[in-house]
């Protein structure tokens, strides 16, 4: 008997410990929340602050398409339900206008609401944690000196567990701790400026890194290429030549590409057309250069030696060459050889030829469209084949482009065109 009541009790003992353990976890590095507010919104401040939102895409979140910038509501699918974002004005109901710098920093720095709540990491504070307490106090002046417009926040649509804040709790005491940039004295002040914008505000490794079945970014894996949750683009790895690794490539051209959208050696689409249009065609000379020289200078990840990849058979390649010949080599010439930077060449694109074939299917589905910036301000656009072509001769003329020319990939079947369409993975 006294065996069946010690049981339950050390269970509760055990919960009890893991319950204030979670608690204590959740509870590093916050500073006590300012009494009086100490910042002054000056116009200079209020201009770096703009600044700093731009460099942190803050606006392509909070802002539904069509709508009124950072008044919120915009729809994040995640594998665990819908999340919307929050009104990011200074109204006094829905909005911040009732926030001061400190809790704005928490949020920032720790993931933390001003009314106490955990915050979901679709908000990108596991980045953001990073962020100087000096550039978090500029962007929350600029957002307090926006128009005020009272818009409600949507509540999430969040499967169970997940809804939950104890659930929440439990996912942050696993997966996040807050952080500080710490400048690297062996490296130079625009690789540390880099590193400072790529690891921070900027949040690249929030795509392209892989996650874990519970949405985290694995541990040990910075910059290695993943799969866009629910989104299905594919965020290529930075760190692999294979990839989208500029380690070879001229100082001069990382920062073409992150300014103006297009390179002689690679243009942008999909998620990062929307980056380099809302976001980095906006960063300074300076800055430009110091994300390049972070880029550039990241270890490179040793590829492992991968098995020839089987060519496609003499059915697949006729079908897929004949809808190349009738819908692709206008454009992208006879041999993929593209035509300089309105159409980018097809031969010995690395873009192409990825291991996994999502981007490519995406863009026959969707359509390719770069970005508008001041460099390229009429970029050319590749149409949509969803309602032209069906499945099977997708994955033809895919499985041609990725073998044809000295490319040599992976082929496809229309099982994997139609999981990728569906958004089910590749």
């Amino acid at each position: 008997m006294r065996r069946m009541v010690m049981i339950p009790g050390g269970a509760l003992a055990l919960a009890a410990v893991c319950a204030a353990a979670v608690h204590q976890l959740n509870r590093i590095d916050e500073a006590p929340l300012e009494a009086v507010e100490t910042v002054q919104a000056t116009p200079g401040l209020i201009r770096k602050g703009e600044y700093l939102a731009r460099a942190g895409n803050c606006m392509a979140c909070h802002t539904v398409p069509g709508g009124v910038p950072f008044a919120g509501g915009r729809a994040i699918e995640t594998p665990f339900g819908i999340i919307y974002s929050t009104n990011l004005t200074p109204a006094g109901k829905t909005g911040i206008g009732s926030w001061n710098s400190s809790e704005f920093w928490r949020a920032m720095h720790n993931g933390r609401a001003r009314d106490g709540r955990w915050l979901y990491p679709a908000f990108p504070y596991t980045s953001y944690t990073r962020v100087t307490r000096g550039d978090s106090d500029a962007i929350w002046a600029y957002l307090r000196n926006l128009a005020a417009v009272e818009q409600e926040n949507r509540p999430h649509a969040l499967d169970f567990p997940f809804s939950s804040q104890i659930a929440l709790a439990g996912w942050r005491a696993l997966f996040f701790r807050p952080g500080r940039f710490e400048p690297d004295p062996r490296k130079s002040a625009d690789w540390n400026r880099g590193a400072y914008l790529v690891e921070g505000l900027g949040h690249c490794a929030a795509c392209h890194t892989p996650r874990n079945i519970l949405g985290a970014t694995r541990e040990g894996a910075a910059f290695r290429g993943g799969l866009i949750p629910v989104q299905n683009w594919y965020a290529p790895a930075l760190n692999s030549a294979r990839e989208a690794g500029v380690a070879q490539w001229r100082l001069e051209d990382v920062e073409r590409l992150l300014k103006v959208g297009v390179t002689p050696h690679a243009s942008v689409s999909g998620p990062m057309a929307e980056v380099v249009f809302r976001s980095t065609q906006y960063l300074d000379g300076d800055d430009l250069r110091s994300i390049a020289t972070y880029l550039r200078e990241l270890p490179q990840q040793q590829a492992a030696a991968a098995p020839e990849p089987k060519p496609p058979g003499e059915a697949v390649t006729a079908l897929g060459a004949g809808i190349y010949r009738d819908n692709c080599a206008q454009c992208h010439g006879e041999r993929g050889q593209g035509d300089g930077e309105s159409f980018p060449a097809l031969a010995g694109n690395r873009a192409v030829t990825l291991d996994s074939p999502t981007n490519v299917v995406r863009i026959v589905l969707q359509g390719g469209y770069m970005p508008a910036t001041a460099g390229n301000p009429r970029p050319q656009g590749m149409p949509p084949f969803l309602h032209v072509l069906g499945d099977k001769e997708i994955a033809a003329v895919v499985s041609y482009i990725r073998n044809a020319w000295d490319n040599r990939a992976s082929t496809l079947d229309a099982t994997q065109v139609y999981r990728i369409r569906e958004r089910r993975g590749s």
